[in-house]
């Protein structure tokens, strides 16, 4: 087993990539600690795991509340072991539209939940990963991270930053053996993806999302679990601070691809070609 004696926790894990990356985690071995604001959701989810064999306990939270936060990595500690593999899944796309017109307060939670929730998670879960000297946590990009989103543009700046903080908080960890990745699932048919499907604002400024189905250009939700566990097994561990894609065939890259990936610096947020900066003269 891939993940035999970890202790792992995904977020979001009540439905969709959360819920097939918990059972997957759950498959291989792990003690896998369910998060998500929905207490039913997840209780369910951990009692198919339970019956089938493996290991796992619910725990309701909103990754916003930044104590809360703190309290349940706590216990988590203490019920299941020190977190060996966090999965930071729990996302929001809600705000949709033009600027000028999507409500502020929606497109704000995006942000929040997106960013602030994966910080709070990080940040619990760190200390100890450092003072075991390993680790490795996952954070969940998604579409608008790599390219313009304009009726999206609070998830797609969002899930930009989760891939820009990836980077940044694991260049802040080396030499401490805990390692961070950001991981685009791809497009994946779930609860959120049926809202934007079904609201009008979704069916007025993200038609293309219909179509991409459509033409079944989307990925089941088992390919970003399966990749999950790859990375917690140790296997992806050079392409740390990088970005991993389910979609793309990441689970299929060669020691090959992975080496050239590194070697020329693919895979992450970069401006290049940008003139040198020269101190001002005034």
């Amino acid at each position: 087993m891939k993940l035999k004696d970890q202790t792992t926790v995904v977020t979001g894990a009540g439905r969709g990539i959360g819920r097939a990356t918990a059972i997957a985690q759950a498959r291989e071995g792990a003690r896998v600690a369910l998060i998500s604001r929905t207490a039913g959701e997840i209780e369910a989810v951990a009692a198919e795991i339970n019956s089938n064999g493996g290991e796992a306990r619910a725990y309701a939270l909103d990754i916003t509340d930044h104590a809360a936060t703190a309290r349940v990595f706590d216990a988590i500690a203490a019920d299941l072991g020190p977190v060996d593999l966090l999965t930071n899944n729990a996302g929001s796309f809600a705000g949709i539209g033009p600027i000028w017109e999507v409500d502020p307060d929606t497109w704000w939670r995006d942000v929040e939940i997106n960013i602030r929730g994966t910080f709070n998670c990080c940040r619990a879960v760190v200390p100890s990963m450092i003072e075991r000297g390993k680790g490795r946590i996952i954070n969940l990009g998604g579409g608008g991270a790599a390219g313009s989103f304009p009726h999206g543009s609070g998830y797609g700046a969002s899930k930009a930053g989760v891939v820009r903080f990836s980077e940044s908080f694991g260049d802040s960890l080396a030499g401490t053996g805990v390692l961070v990745f950001a991981m685009d699932p791809g497009l994946v048919r779930t609860a959120m993806t049926e809202f934007q499907l079904t609201e009008p604002a979704g069916q007025a400024f993200l038609s293309e999302i219909s179509d991409l189905f459509e033409q079944k250009i989307d990925v089941p939700p088992t390919r970003a679990a399966d990749l999950s566990v790859e990375i917690g097994s140790g296997r992806f561990d050079r392409m740390a601070g990088r970005l991993l894609m389910a979609a793309r065939g990441d689970l299929d890259l060669s020691d090959a691809d992975i080496a050239r990936i590194v070697d020329e610096d693919l895979r992450s947020l970069r401006v290049n070609g940008m003139p040198e900066e020269r101190p001002r003269e005034d």
